[in-house]
């Protein structure tokens, strides 16, 4: 959409890193020399063949290229590309390390370690010094993209506030065309509506306007093909949204199936290299500590026999990720015919919303009451998180009727795989009831990084210690 995604820019920056990452690999071979660490090697013994920097060149290149680094749709937001470049690099790094195996092992591996640090810290801080000279000369010089949105609504709207998010790059919104006779003369998002959509031609040409946004509702999409033949003679870039975000369960993607375009309304918000990167680090936790707390749990298992009588395991279905239901594992901390007992301790707000847990619930056994206060119940739940039904992290699994009972809005908590902790546990626990904390879990949607998952786990552990919030 804007000069991100140019050609020019694109070979620019992949000319800019292949320059940064040979420098990066000449400085770690000078470092294997200079820095006192390992066994002294003279300059002639660390000098890389020529062929090492053409097989790095030829591995960067790939590697980046299939990673969608240079894609500005992808990395607008500065999390978004660090996370992504750090990947590219680490890949990179591993297959390149397989290469000179199976090609050039004389190569020192102090050098290597010295390069992969040396080129991700160069790669990651051009990028930052890209990122505030766009925001300089944006600030300095704007119209370099005009924008022009057909339609002031909700849509309009949205895209209007995505505009002027991305102003730095270089992008200026000149304002809407709108037929609805209220909306005309009126400003919104600091933008006017300058005419009906038959002016659209004439306000292309005079505002010199490079690219128009069409954002009307569904019922107007009748005046899309007109509008479109219209402005056939503008030398003038014409995309459309479609007005089915209201429809998405998260954020609506689209795929190209043999040149039809697939809106995908209810695809994982977290996919891709993303995805692996979380399943990853799930597995590198959930494997050892399975494997470390499995005699603790053998103990749980035989304080709960001797407390009360029935399975130490409960098991219960719970609804995951895009609403699919799942058998969750805990420690069984209730008497056997705890759910049949439910209406003894379900309590209902004056406007409907239920409430299922309270600090004195009868059903809780002397054991029970202790693990659920230690969170300690919640151990089998690393099964699932191997199964896959879990991540460490994400929305608590909610109970299928009370999903049955969500807002739609309130689906979108169901975006992502549910977690063993989240952003809700660490603000509140069992004192704010999940399905009325929605909030909570959209945002850590919104704002996944791997670096918010460390994060929340490790703030979870303080929690766990205090105990607070649980019963």
């Amino acid at each position: 959409m804007h000069k991100r995604n140019g050609t020019n820019y694109i070979i620019f920056l992949t000319l800019s890193d292949l320059a940064l990452t040979f420098w990066a690999l000449f400085l770690a071979t000078q470092a294997r020399h200079y820095l006192p660490w390992g066994i002294p090697l003279s300059l002639e013994e660390v000098r890389t063949p020529y062929i090492v920097y053409a097989l790095v060149a030829i591995i960067w290149v790939g590697v980046f290229f299939t990673l969608s680094v240079y894609d500005g749709r992808r990395t607008l937001r500065a999390i978004d590309e660090m996370q992504l470049v750090t990947a590219a690099v680490a890949v990179a790094a591993l297959v390149c390390a397989g290469v000179l195996y199976l090609t050039y092992r004389e190569l020192p591996r102090r050098i290597f370690i010295y390069f992969f640090v040396a080129d991700l810290l160069f790669l990651l801080s051009f990028r930052g010094f890209l990122r505030m000279a766009f925001r300089f000369a944006g600030s300095r010089q704007r119209g370099s993209e005009q924008v022009l949105i057909i339609g002031a609504g909700k849509v309009g709207r949205e895209c209007a506030r995505r505009v002027w998010e991305q102003a730095w790059t270089g992008l200026t919104l000149v304002g809407y065309m709108d037929d609805d006779p209220e909306k005309q003369g009126q400003t919104y998002e600091g933008a006017p509506v300058l005419g009906p959509l038959a002016q659209t031609r004439d306000i292309v040409r005079n505002h010199q306007v490079d690219e128009v946004i069409i954002a009307l509702p569904l019922r107007a999409h009748r005046s899309l093909e007109e509008l479109v033949l219209a402005l056939q003679e503008q030398p003038v870039r014409v995309r459309v949204v479609p007005d089915f975000f209201a429809l998405a369960f998260f954020r609506a993607t689209i795929e190209d199936f043999g040149g039809i375009p697939l809106i995908g309304l209810r695809d994982p918000a977290i996919d891709g290299l993303r995805r692996v990167v979380k399943r990853v680090f799930d597995l590198l936790i959930a494997v050892p500590a399975t494997l470390v707390l499995l005699p603790f749990m053998g103990l749980i298992i035989i304080a709960i026999r001797l407390d009360s009588s029935g399975s130490a395991i409960f098991r219960q279905q719970r609804v995951g990720e895009n609403g699919k239901k799942f058998w969750i594992y805990k420690f069984r901390s209730m008497v056997m015919d705890a759910e049949q007992r439910q209406t003894e301790v379900i309590q209902e707000t004056p406007d409907g919303v239920v409430l299922l847990k309270r600090p004195d619930d009868p059903r809780v056994t002397r054991v029970g009451r202790f693990i659920r206060r230690t969170s300690l119940d919640e151990l089998p739940q690393l099964f699932n998180i191997l199964k896959g039904d879990m991540s460490l992290v994400g929305p608590r699994p909610e109970l299928p009727y009370l999903v049955e009972r969500y807002e739609p809005w309130q689906r979108k908590r169901l975006a992502v795989p549910p977690g063993l902790t989240g952003w809700w546990q660490i603000s509140g626990r069992s004192e704010r009831p999940m399905h009325l904390h929605t909030e909570d879990d959209l945002y850590y949607i919104q704002h996944y990084s791997p670096l918010l998952d460390l994060q929340i786990l490790w703030r979870t552990i303080g929690v766990v210690l205090k105990g607070r919030g649980a019963f």
